[in-house]
Formats: structure tokens, C-alpha cells, sequence
């Protein structure tokens, strides 16, 4: 029998996982191999001297069989050097089909259903959902400080999905005080996914206006787009670019005039960024993929799986994203 290729496994159900040989960290995606962080993470390791360890990819399909993700947490909860992994996409199925096999959630996976991090803790398997803290410094190093208070602009999410509903669940922290969106609009093709942000926004008290919209067309989308107020931010929160080829919006959306252009992503065919780069200098507008997002959020979930205390700013920061830039 032909072994398979660990370093990107196509995780089936019948797949042959074999005990790790050294401490190993997993990340669970669609297509981890293209991802920055097989060539990053050697050099955080090294650098934070975490010893002889290694990351390994497997890949799922896109909603993929419940059978398959529950065969993946059972593995790294029974194998000794299987740490723990980062979760992408599969977010919300994963803790769905596998809920009963975690003997901790943090509070936020609690409350949004879904997992971007799995860590161990003695015996137990803790699940983590690192996104409302990774998406809001993302945003935070994005923005000058007071841009929300300064601006009184506005933020439209395309895309109502886990990493959209994380940074609401951000934003509605009332830490904030004034400096936060005077609205937040939100258009998904599923309905369903605007009910349940919504239900979510009215638990929470949520004091920030939003406004909800069933968008089936790029071009509905467009219409929010060109409805903006000037330095309000639009998002590409849907994964189109990255787990499925397009963009939310056509070429014809008009971005609003010195306001900010957000791709969650930062690989992949990104029409998204194409379409607001083209409209950069004639609208002002300042245009950002998802590399800081991508630097907290693995960071985060690397800092639970080797119960490392990381930090999020500062030299050691700042030494760790020189590292992950060098192999852009």
C-alpha cells in the first residue's frame, strides 16, 4: 500500500492516519499546501525554539461528510503527539459533526458554533474560536487609531460566514465606546446566515445599527457598495478569491471615495482586490489583503496548541511577521 502525502493529506474517511513521530501541529483546510504557513511556520518555530516539531495539512472538501471531520478530531485527540491544528473553512461543520468528542470549548465557540482552533490540555481537547480576537487586531493594525469616531463612516460586510460574524461579535464589544461603525451592512446569499447574525446581534444587545440583505447577484451587492458613505470600509468576508474562484462584486460597483478596501484573503485569484486596485487613485481609496489577518490568526492558535505566550504587538511581533514576509 502506497503511503499517503501527510504534508497535504485528502482527508477521506477511510484515510490512514499514522501516530505522529514528533509533536505535531495540523491544519485543517481545503487547500493547505498553497498555503504561506508550511514555509512560515519552520521559521516561528525555530525562532520561539519550540524544538523538533512540524505542521501537517489535510484537506477537506469544502462542507465535506460529518464521518470525516469527526474521524480527524479523533485522531488528534487520541494520538499523543498530534497538538492540536487551526481550522479554516470548516469552522462551523467540524464542531457541528464533532461537538461531543471536545471536552472544553472556549466561550466564543460556545457562542458561534464553530472552532478555528483545537489545543490539549493534559487529556482534555479544548476548541477554540480565535477569529472576534484575530479579526479585531487585524483591524486594529489596518486602522489609524479613532478612525470610527473620527470618520463616522460606515462598513459593509460581504459575506455573513464565521469570519464576518467574528468581527460584529468584535465590534459590538462595548469597550469600543464611539469608535466603531455608525452602521454595518450585511449582504450573504444565504438567508439563513442573516437570521442567525441577527438573532445573535439582539442576544448580545447589540447597539450598533445593521441592516441585513439577502443579496443573490453581484450586482445587489454593487448597489451597497455604491451606497457607502466616503471613508466607509467594504469587506470581502465570503471567500470568494480563495475556496471558490470570483468576487462578491462585479466591475461595476463604484467603492465609496477615500474609504478602505478589506479582502480577508491574502492568496488565490483575488478579483476582489483587482477590482478596487483599479479603483485606488481615482476614489482615494486604500486597498488591504489578509496578511496581518493571516499573522494574528495563526499566531493565536499556535500560541494555544504550544502554550506559547506570544505576543500580539511589540519586537517579538514584529520579528515574527519579518519572518512570514521573507517567504511571500
Amino acid at each position: 500500500m502506497n503511503e499517503p502525502d501527510y504534508n497535504a493529506l485528502q482527508a477521506r474517511p477511510d484515510a490512514l492516519f499514522e501516530p505522529a513521530t514528533k509533536p505535531t501541529m495540523y491544519f485543517i483546510g481545503v487547500t493547505t499546501g498553497k498555503s504561506s504557513i508550511m514555509k512560515v511556520f519552520p521559521k516561528w518555530a525555530a525562532f520561539l525554539k519550540f524544538g523538533d516539531v512540524q505542521i501537517k495539512g489535510i484537506d477537506c472538501k469544502v462542507h465535506d461528510e460529518a464521518q470525516t471531520y469527526r474521524r480527524i478530531v479523533e485522531f488528534i485527540k487520541r494520538d499523543p503527539l498530534s497538538r492540536g491544528a487551526l481550522v479554516t473553512t470548516h469552522k462551523l461543520d467540524l464542531l457541528s459533526a464533532a461537538r461531543d468528542l471536545f471536552d472544553e470549548l472556549c466561550p466564543y465557540a460556545k457562542l458561534l458554533g464553530e472552532v478555528s482552533g483545537i489545543a490539549k490540555r493534559g487529556e482534555k481537547l479544548v476548541g477554540y474560536a480565535k477569529d472576534p480576537q484575530t479579526s479585531g487586531l487585524a483591524l486594529e493594525a489596518i486602522l489609524p487609531a479613532g478612525y470610527w469616531e473620527t470618520t463616522r463612516a460606515e462598513m459593509l460586510l460581504l459575506g455573513a460566514g464565521g469570519s464576518g460574524t467574528a468581527l460584529m461579535l468584535y465590534l459590538m464589544q462595548p469597550g469600543h465606546g464611539m469608535n466603531r461603525p455608525t452602521r454595518i451592512v450585511v449582504s450573504d446569499l444565504n438567508a439563513s446566515r442573516l437570521k442567525e447574525l441577527d438573532m445573535l446581534g439582539r442576544k448580545l444587545g447589540n447597539e450598533i445599527p445593521v441592516m441585513f440583505h439577502h443579496a443573490w447577484t453581484a450586482e445587489d451587492n454593487d448597489a451597497l457598495v455604491g451606497a457607502m458613505k466616503p471613508f466607509s470600509m467594504v469587506i470581502n468576508a465570503t471567500g470568494l478569491g480563495k475556496d471558490a474562484p470570483g468576487s462578491p462584486i462585479s466591475s461595476s460597483a463604484i467603492f465609496p471615495r477615500q474609504g478602505i478596501a478589506w479582502d480577508f484573503n491574502y492568496r488565490g485569484k483575488l478579483l476582489f482586490l483587482e477590482q478596487a486596485r483599479k479603483q485606488a487613485n481615482e476614489c482615494i481609496l486604500r486597498v488591504e489583503d489578509g496578511w496581518v489577518y493571516f499573522l494574528h490568526g495563526w499566531q493565536r492558535v499556535i500560541a494555544e496548541v504550544f502554550q506559547s505566550p506570544i505576543p500580539t504587538r511589540g519586537a517579538v511581533f514584529d520579528e515574527l511577521s519579518a519572518l512570514a514576509a521573507a517567504t511571500r
